[in-house]
């Protein structure tokens, strides 16, 4: 450990690990380059913005063994969000970084690889890649801004600096590919990881997270839109994409000021099924919908989709369709897939159902990352039983969720008056006992109608009975399937 004293207030300013070369004075925000035998300011770092994450300078945890300490921290941001860096000291010298995106986390280390690694612009989502021998899917391409600092780093970093990366992964594990300094990346390998899992202490609590957001976590806060003067509810430092429902404006909530990004245009009210705001408690937790998108198919067919957060189990989605009501989760471990009609996950086997276009046509309310009207992404959808997962490819980022049926009455129960929307009118599945019973009916129909061509005689009354005994018992069968 070294001490040293800022350049520019005098305040002590601690070096833990050997392999950090900068640290930010937490008293000034001065960027302290650690040389030889002195120290040098290198101007003023931008305070980090303190958002939702429980994670802090001096969180301590275990992975594989090793106890960490969590002794810096970078934010990024590009052009759809942001994202949180922190550097984790272990208790043996070495180092690593703690990736935490919208409650999802992975612990990366270093890696010295053998062969030659891909070139930034070769690489691209959906894409594949080996990294020493491992093949990897190529998750994310980007190039990100680094918007603030906090504690030690181990290389420099001031205002503008670029990080160029690539995430990969294979299952659960994970890869990155650094090309910030060099054409020549930098790998990392590791594992999604939770903050349970790794039996995290000195986390933030919701006294903390109040006293330095200025918003009791997870509450749900009303500001006025400025161009409109709607009101809009979101959570502070959750999330900072918001659209207006009124205006449609996009607006940016990141800054201590709220700003307009681009006046949208008052639209066509849309009445959603589950109103934004809605809250139900759900696995003895209390969740709230916090945002609303409307998209469409390559086909015209549309479908709505309801974002929910809960304190504990993050964001997940409620996608309402023509044939019911589901819940979706984001995957931190990736099924296998290599283009083909299956996919593998857990040792199941998922058979490729569709593969189409998805468009934004209307968003509203808040969200985790910048959306809006006319995003595209191309949709490839598995299933297994009642269960799918589906991979959604867009231009910078590949993604897989998984989602199961939700019953409609479960959701009436759980958000009452909230839920406006009706019940769904199930549908005959090909192969259902019905529709195979309504199949049969209409083929000893047909055969019957033999004789009654071939034959107007005594014979009519009879075969004309014995039509009509099995003709109004499809026409039954079929009346009960357009009632329910």
């Amino acid at each position: 450990m070294q001490i040293v004293s800022c350049p520019s207030c005098g305040a002590e300013v601690t070096f833990r690990s050997h392999a950090s070369v900068m640290a930010v004075c937490e008293y000034c925000n001065t960027s302290v380059l650690k040389g030889a035998d002195a120290v040098k300011d290198m101007g003023k770092m931008s305070a980090v913005l303190e958002d939702y994450s429980p994670v802090q300078i001096n969180t301590s945890g275990v992975l594989g063994g090793r106890q960490f300490t969590v002794v810096g921290r970078i934010q990024l941001q590009y052009s759809a969000g942001m994202w949180n860096e922190w550097y984790l000291l272990f208790d043996d010298g070495t180092n690593g970084w703690l990736g935490d995106s919208s409650g999802q986390f992975v612990v990366t280390t270093v890696r010295q690889t053998s062969g030659a690694l891909p070139s930034f612009d070769s690489l691209s989502p959906g894409s594949f890649t080996t990294v020493d021998n491992r093949r990897y899917t190529v998750a994310e391409v980007r190039t990100a801004q680094c918007i603030g600092g906090q504690g030690e780093l181990p290389f420099k970093v001031g205002e503008g600096w670029q990080a160029k990366v690539a995430d990969l992964r294979d299952g659960g594990s994970f890869a990155t590919l650094d090309y910030s300094d060099d054409d020549v990346p930098t790998a990392y390998t590791g594992v999604s990881v939770t903050l349970e899992s790794m039996q995290c202490q000195l986390l933030r609590d919701d006294d903390e997270i109040r006293r330095t957001t200025g918003r009791h976590r997870g509450k749900l806060t009303a500001l006025d839109c400025p161009s409109c003067g709607g009101p809009i509810q979101y959570l502070p430092g959750l999330t900072s994409a918001l659209l207006c429902p009124s205006c449609h404006a996009q607006l940016d909530a990141a800054s201590p000021k709220v700003q307009v990004l681009q006046a949208g245009e008052r639209l066509e009210a849309m009445r959603p099924s589950l109103e934004l705001g809605a809250m139900a408690r759900m696995n003895q937790q209390e969740i709230r919908v916090i945002g609303f998108m409307v998209r469409e198919d390559d086909e015209g067919t549309r479908w709505n989709e309801y974002l929910v957060y809960g304190a504990r189990s993050g964001f997940s989605w409620l996608v309402e369709t023509d044939d019911g009501w589901s819940r979706a989760t984001v995957m931190s471990e990736w099924p296998q897939w290599e283009g083909g009609d299956y996919a593998r996950q857990d040792k199941a086997s998922f058979k490729k159902l569709y593969s189409y276009g998805a468009r934004v046509v209307y968003a509203a309310g808040a969200f985790n990352w910048r959306v809006q009207a006319g995003d595209t992404v191309y949709v490839t959808e598995f299933e297994q039983g009642q269960v799918r997962l589906a991979a959604e490819l867009a231009r910078e980022e590949l993604t897989w969720s998984r989602s199961t049926p939700v019953p409609y009455d479960q959701l009436k129960a759980l958000f009452g008056a909230s839920m406006r929307g009706k019940e769904p009118a199930p549908k005959t599945r090909p192969g259902s006992p019905k529709s195979l019973a309504k199949k049969a009916i209409m083929i000893m129909l047909a055969l019957n109608l033999v004789p009654i061509l071939l034959s107007f005689r005594g014979a009519f009354f009879y075969n004309l009975f014995g039509v009509l005994a099995i003709f109004l018992p499809a026409l039954f069968i079929e009346s009960q399937d357009k009632d329910k």
